[in-house]
């Protein structure tokens, strides 16, 4: 428990902005699977995006946390109910709330109204690790607090669970979305339990058949579980959404009232015309 409360201590922006250095860096050096035309253009773009996701963050922290508390202190969830040990309850926390996230994120792409939130990550046509902040703020609220305000509730999950989660699924969320190549047997074998990246950039092709599949963060066996697992070469993917294929609507301020803007969603039928 010491080690990990020295991990929880550091702050969780400087551990998403290190990795986002460090594989924006590797996708420099090492090329990915396109190439950028105005890469200095999209990584701004999205780096106002994790502006605000820096200076929200505090605001999305003090929520959840004192939502957590207030529901273990009142001993609310599963766990208050069954006797198991520390590790366990850790290792079960992190599985659990990655299962919660995977219905959030299944509901954001069916939920007409929450799609216009979530349509913002999926717009990125040149995804690289910076997409990982291409998220609108309310959306991000919906994942970073609800999700795991009902996960804790439904559990009984406490904030250590949460911490452990939250540094687990970081890398995840960014090396997936890096435009990196990775060989075909880590999906073939990694890929059978874990999200690889050529699995989850299967979720950001514009054909929403494949859009709406592989929701899952951390463990794809919700997605062979449930139906929504969907494979296809990593070389045949068009990133981003037709609704979104303007330059003009590639920008922060675009993006951040399009929610507001009634756009209608280009399904598979009409991509095919």
């Amino acid at each position: 428990m010491d080690l990990l409360n020295k991990l929880l201590a550091i702050d969780l922006n400087y551990i998403i902005i290190g990795i986002i250095a460090l594989f924006f860096t590797l996708e420099q050096f090492l090329g990915g699977q396109f190439t950028f035309k105005k890469r200095g253009q999209h990584f701004f773009q999205n780096f106002l995006f994790m502006v605000v996701f820096v200076l929200l963050n505090i605001l999305w922290a003090t929520v959840l946390i004192v939502c957590i508390e207030w529901l273990n202190n009142h001993e609310i969830g599963l766990f208050y109910s069954i006797e198991l040990p520390v590790w366990a309850k850790l290792i079960l926390g992190v599985v659990l709330f990655d299962f919660v996230t995977y219905w959030f994120h299944r509901m954001a792409h069916n939920v007409p109204l929450l799609w216009r939130f979530h349509r913002v990550h999926h717009s990125d046509t040149t995804m690289d690790s910076s997409t990982y902040f291409r998220g609108h703020p309310v959306e991000i609220f919906l994942w970073f607090s609800v999700s795991n305000i009902v996960a804790a509730g439904i559990f009984g999950l406490d904030l250590y669970s949460l911490g452990l989660y939250t540094l687990a699924v970081t890398p995840f969320l960014v090396i997936e979305h890096s435009n990196l190549r990775f060989p075909k047997w880590i999906d073939k074998t990694f890929g059978l339990i874990f999200t690889t990246p050529n699995i989850h950039k299967v979720h950001h092709e514009q054909d929403q058949q494949y859009t709406d599949s592989n929701y899952s963060d951390i463990f794809i066996v919700w997605d062979r579980l449930f139906g929504t697992f969907k494979h296809k070469p990593v070389e045949e993917i068009k990133f981003g959404l037709a609704e979104f294929d303007e330059e003009k609507k590639q920008g922060f301020w675009y993006l951040l009232i399009s929610p507001f803007i009634n756009m209608g969603r280009i399904g598979s039928d009409q991509l095919k015309k």
